[in-house]
């Protein structure tokens, strides 16, 4: 089976705070449907499929980058980590990674960006 790990981070626009990265290795056994980027969904919605993903993923996990890693590499810098660290931590090895976004060079050829991969 190929193992495709979705990234996507959340906190790079706000002015203050840690920036956060999720990782998600999906089933594609156990499929869910109603997935769309979590900006159009209800909050209720976003809980359910919370739930969903929690219990049907082969592996997720999230990750963040603190404030003073913001100060000291930068924004950008920042969530590339927190998204390094969140697929480290699923502690699955995926085949290939999607990041929304733009390319995180840390992750070399086995990641693709997608602009507006959450949707």
């Amino acid at each position: 089976m190929n193992l495709i790990c979705g990234v996507d981070e959340a906190g790079r626009g706000p002015i203050a705070g840690p920036v956060y990265a999720a990782a998600v290795i999906l089933d594609p056994a156990k499929r869910i449907n109603g997935l769309a980027d979590s900006k159009v969904l209800t909050a209720e919605r976003r809980e359910v499929l919370a739930g969903r993903i929690k219990e049907r993923a082969i592996a997720w996990a999230v990750a963040y980058a603190s404030v003073d890693e913001i100060d000291r590499i930068n924004i950008l810098r920042a969530s590339h980590l927190a998204m390094k660290r969140a697929i480290v931590r699923t502690r699955v090895i995926p085949d290939h990674v999607f990041i929304d976004g733009v390319p995180v060079p840390a992750l070399g050829e086995r990641c693709t960006a997608v602009i507006d991969g959450d949707a």
